[in-house]
Formats: C-alpha cells, sequence, structure tokens
C-alpha cells in the first residue's frame, strides 16, 4: 500500500493508520494480544489459520515466537505481495503461507487447524456477517480446537457507536457488549472459555510507544503531522474514540470449537 494510490476519503480505518505507519492495528494494543496467546498455549507445529493477514507481521511472529505452522487469509493483493516479501525475508516460507482469499469463503482452505485468529476482523461485519464467520471458523477448527479474538466492545450505546464508527472507519462496524459477543459465539457452535475486557488503547500515545516502539511512534506521529490527508482522518477517528471514551472498549476471547 502507497499514499500514491490510497484515496484518503474512502480508504478504511486500518487502511488510513496503515498508511501513517502503524504496523499494530489491534483494540487492545499488543498487551492484549500476549495475553490472548498466552491463553492459547501454542506448541511446536501447532497450525494456526490467521484472518485478514495483512502484511504478515502477526504471521510471523506467531511461528518466530511458538514455532507453528500459520496460513493466513488476505483479500488485498497489494497487502498479501507486501507480507509474502516479509515472509521471504524472515526465512519462514516452510512455516508460513499467505494465500490471497475472502474471510467469507474459509471453505475455499483445504484441511482443519488448530487454531483460527481473528484480531478487529469480526467488529467490522455486519450481525449477519459475523454470524457467518463464526460459522466457517467453526467448521475450519479441528475438535477441540480453538478460535482466538480480539475485538471491540460496546459496554454501552452499541447502536449509537455503530452509527458514528461506521461512519468515521467507512466500515460497517459494529462493536458488540460482552454478552452479545458470546452469545454470537454460542450460536456458532463455540464455547467461551476465557474472556478479558480492557480499555480502546488503539490510539492511545502511551501504548503506541510500547507497540511501535519509540522509533516507529515518532515515525507514525510524523506522518500524520505532515501529512494532511492523513491527519483529517485520524483526528476524525480520534474524535469518536475520544467521545465514546467510557462505552467503547477492547475484548478478547479463546473460544473452543
Amino acid at each position: 500500500m502507497t499514499n500514491t494510490i490510497l484515496n484518503f476519503q474512502t480508504a478504511t480505518g486500518h487502511e488510513i493508520l496503515a498508511a501513517a505507519g502503524k504496523k499494530y492495528l489491534r483494540p487492545g494494543g499488543r498487551i492484549a494480544t500476549d495475553k490472548l496467546f498466552q491463553w492459547a498455549n501454542f506448541q511446536p507445529g501447532d497450525t494456526v489459520l490467521e484472518l485478514g493477514s495483512s502484511f504478515g507481521y502477526s504471521a510471523i511472529a506467531l511461528a518466530k515466537s511458538y514455532h507453528v505452522k500459520v496460513v493466513g487469509v488476505e483479500k488485498n493483493p497489494d497487502s498479501v505481495a507486501c507480507a509474502r516479501a516479509n515472509i521471504c525475508a524472515a526465512g519462514l516460507e516452510n512455516q508460513v503461507e499467505i494465500i490471497e482469499g475472502n474471510i467469507f469463503n474459509l471453505e475455499a482452505i483445504s484441511g482443519k487447524f488448530d487454531y483460527v485468529l481473528a484480531e478487529a476482523i469480526l467488529t467490522m461485519q455486519s450481525p449477519l456477517g459475523k454470524a457467518k464467520i463464526l460459522a466457517e471458523i467453526h467448521n475450519r477448527l479441528k475438535p477441540g480446537g480453538k478460535f482466538l479474538s480480539h475485538e471491540l466492545l460496546a459496554t454501552e450505546k452499541e447502536e449509537q457507536i455503530h452509527v458514528d464508527l461506521a461512519r468515521v472507519i467507512r466500515v460497517n462496524s459494529t462493536p458488540l457488549s460482552e454478552s452479545n459477543w458470546i452469545t454470537a459465539f454460542v450460536t456458532a457452535g463455540l464455547q467461551v472459555e476465557k474472556c478479558q475486557t480492557d480499555s480502546m488503547n488503539l490510539l492511545n500515545l502511551r501504548r503506541m510507544f510500547q507497540d511501535e516502539g519509540i522509533l516507529n511512534t515518532i515515525r507514525i506521529l510524523w506522518n500524520i503531522l505532515t501529512q494532511r490527508n492523513i491527519r483529517n482522518r485520524v483526528l476524525e477517528i480520534h474524535k469518536v474514540f475520544h467521545k465514546y471514551q467510557h462505552e467503547l472498549g477492547s475484548i478478547i476471547f479463546c473460544a473452543v470449537a
């Protein structure tokens, strides 16, 4: 993805943040993801299906840290090409594969997996979209396999948050309450084993330093300050986050098929 081809008016929120240089696009930041992986208890050789692999950073980190095999699904061909180049540079071609595909068509992926990982993927879908993806996730898991999810939480004002967030992020962002998330999982045959909530830290400066490191955080801030198209969109998103700072959070789940 490059700023020269990105339409800043219609691009999704995660595309804008990626254009600014942000690598970690998770609602609860790296801390929440690390907790999720502790719950997972990966074993060497386990298989992981990652939905929305973007540039391959998460898949590469999983393979390096836990010695698992990762298959990532990503629909953007530019992101797929970038992810494959990153995997090659990391020397992980035997552990990580990125497939250009649609998360609504997981039946096209052969085999079943020990884990399915989705971060900030389900939030962006309608209720029907959530149900379809969750059903397909259940079908891609081995018996007893685990679904690891990291999403946006709406403790109150679900409909108001949905309207405002969808407007600024340019996708059908629909965070749910904890009980509604659990209901969606159970309906798909996924039993929630553990869950944990936290604040929404995607644009929190302290959390950005933790997630991105000092140099990349400075680079991100510089891009936002000096590039008006990026700045306008980031400020628009930040305004909504601030408006719902007491109602909008993050949630992680470990659910068993």
